[in-house]
C-alpha cells in the first residue's frame, strides 16, 4: 500500500511540475506579445514614425522587441518576436512567433537592444516563411522605411523594396543594418503559447480557434496606428 501511495504521490508531483513548466513557457510568450504592444504604442507616440498610409496598404508585419544588436565592425543580431498578416478584409491574423538571427558588415560599435518593426508589402513573403527561413537583403529586399506618420509627401511612392524596416533605439547605434539576417518560424514558441503544435499557415489564414485578450489588444493597438 505504501508503494502505491508513493507512486501516486510521485506521479502527481511530476504532473504538477509539467503543468508548471507549461504555464511558465506560455507566460514567456504572453510577455512577448505584451512587449510588442508596448513597441507599437511607443512608435505611435513618435513625431516621425511609420506613415499611416503605408500601414494601411501593408499586408504583413513583424515586431521584435528588444532585439540584441552587437558588434565591433562585424555585427551580430538575435531577437524573438511575432509576425501577423492581413486578410482581404483588412483583419489581422493571430500572431506567429518568429526568430531573427544573423550578422552584418559596416561601422558598428557597442551592444544594445533595438525595438524592430518590419513592414511587408505582400503577405506572400511571410506565408512562404513557413516553408523555410529567408534572408533579409538576400532572398528579399529590405530598406529603411519612409517617415512621416500622416503625410503622403514623405512616403516613397515607388515602394520598390519588399520590406521596410523601422528601429527604435536608445543606445550607441544611429541605425541598424539587417543585411544577412535570417527569419524563421519559432515552432516551440507557437506550441508554448497556443498549448499545442499549430502551423503558421493555419494561424496566418485565421483558421485557428485560439482566443486571448492580449492578442485582441495587440490587434487593436496595431489598427489604432492607421485607422
Amino acid at each position: 500500500m505504501k508503494t502505491v501511495r508513493k507512486f501516486i504521490t510521485v506521479t502527481l508531483l511530476i504532473s504538477a511540475f509539467a503543468v508548471s513548466l507549461s504555464a511558465n513557457a506560455q507566460e514567456k510568450e504572453v510577455r512577448k506579445i505584451q512587449a510588442s504592444i508596448t513597441v507599437l504604442k511607443e512608435f505611435g507616440k513618435m513625431k516621425e514614425s511609420i506613415p499611416s498610409q503605408l500601414l494601411e496598404m501593408t499586408e504583413g508585419i513583424i515586431i521584435i522587441p528588444k532585439m540584441i544588436n552587437a558588434g565591433l565592425v562585424v555585427g551580430g543580431k538575435r531577437g524573438k518576436g511575432l509576425a501577423m498578416v492581413k486578410d482581404a478584409s483588412g483583419k489581422w491574423s493571430d500572431p506567429v512567433f518568429v526568430t531573427l538571427t544573423g550578422g552584418s558588415f559596416g561601422f558598428q560599435a557597442g551592444v544594445q537592444a533595438v525595438d524592430l518593426v518590419l513592414i511587408f508589402k505582400n503577405k506572400e513573403t511571410l506565408l512562404n516563411i513557413s516553408k523555410s527561413s529567408f534572408t533579409l537583403g538576400g532572398d528579399i529586399s529590405v530598406a529603411a522605411g519612409p517617415l512621416g506618420r500622416s503625410s503622403t509627401a514623405s512616403t516613397d511612392s515607388k515602394l520598390e523594396a519588399e520590406v521596410y524596416s523601422y528601429s527604435r533605439s536608445k543606445g550607441l547605434f544611429a541605425g541598424i543594418s539587417l543585411s544577412g539576417a535570417a527569419l524563421e518560424i519559432d515552432n516551440a514558441a507557437i506550441a508554448d503559447f497556443y498549448g499545442h503544435a499549430e502551423s503558421s499557415k493555419t494561424l496566418f489564414s485565421g483558421s485557428s480557434k485560439a482566443s486571448s485578450s492580449d492578442v485582441t489588444t495587440l490587434k487593436s493597438t496595431l489598427n489604432g496606428l492607421y485607422q
